[in-house]
């Protein structure tokens, strides 16, 4: 099939999808998405026509399409240089707020959510916080909750990485936080923080907040790049609207802010600080 041809041929396939369910993918970065309708198609051994009837009979189907195309990859402490920027340079000046108000959009499965709680805790401000997490993918809502990884894919390199950054006496002890059992590949979150997390299914595309707080930090890394350049600068505007003035934004470490959005944050190392109001001096 030429190039162009397929990429019609997706698009369409797009459509059909936005217009049988809740989702709308159409604004997805072409190339990502092509590749992954692509190989639904072989997994499920359909050509285009089969895979649009398949969608518009079958929601159990669907649900199976979104988890292929949506991108669920994370790690605790993942570039620990922006963890360290947050430890000694942000989380800090937190210190005087009576309440904290965080959301991760797009959380995946959810390990930096526990990696900032780690942080919060060792900086004695997470019995301060109401955490939010979203994500589109049920499955990796499903595996956040539950806190439970494998040990070779997430409590190797970054934790490792990121331990060596503190003076011996000043890291956490991590073995409060996960339990590690290297012989059966498994590390399990402490369970208190499980109860501290309100998880929820949520369409940073289309979907209404679960929720009404504005938030004082807002984590959305390495969810913008699967965008195309317009859906990306409809989201920043959202996440923007849902800060509180002075309130932080963290992205993932290859993308940014450009254009007019840019004049509406202030950046230092990883963090956009929005900046129509009074921010945080650090």
């Amino acid at each position: 099939m030429q190039d162009k041809e397929r990429e019609s041929t997706y698009k369409e396939y797009l459509q059909v999808l936005k217009e049988c369910s809740p989702y709308d993918f159409s604004e997805y970065s072409d190339n990502s998405i092509d590749r992954r309708i692509q190989k639904v198609m072989q997994d499920y051994n359909l050509d285009m026509g089969g895979l649009i009837h398949k969608t518009k009979t079958n929601p159990q189907f669907v649900e199976q399409v979104v988890e292929a195309i949506t991108v669920n990859t994370t790690e605790l402490f993942r570039d620990p240089e922006v963890w360290n920027y947050l430890r000694v340079k942000l989380l800090p000046g937190f210190k005087n707020r009576p309440k904290i108000n965080i959301w991760h959009a797009g959380c995946s499965s959810g390990q930096e959510v526990y990696s900032l709680m780690v942080l919060l805790d060792h900086l004695n401000l997470l019995d301060r916080c109401e955490i939010f997490a979203t994500d589109i993918s049920k499955k990796a809502l499903e595996s956040a909750k539950t806190g439970q990884y494998r040990y070779s894919y997430n409590y190797g390199k970054y934790l490792e990485n990121f331990k060596a950054s503190f003076d011996e006496d000043k890291a956490p002890d991590f073995d409060k936080y996960f339990k590690a059992d290297e012989a059966n590949d498994t590390i399990s979150v402490n369970p208190d923080f499980l109860k501290k997390v309100k998880f929820v299914k949520h369409d940073l595309v289309k979907g209404e907040l679960p929720f009404y707080n504005r938030v004082d930090l807002l984590f959305c890394r390495n969810v913008l790049i699967y965008f195309n350049s317009n859906l990306q600068a409809k989201i920043v505007q959202r996440l923007h609207d849902r800060l509180f003035p002075g309130g932080s934004l963290i992205l993932g470490s290859h993308e940014t802010i450009s254009g007019f959005l840019n004049t509406k944050f202030t950046k230092k190392g990883p963090v956009y600080t929005r900046s129509d109001a009074f921010h945080f001096k650090y």
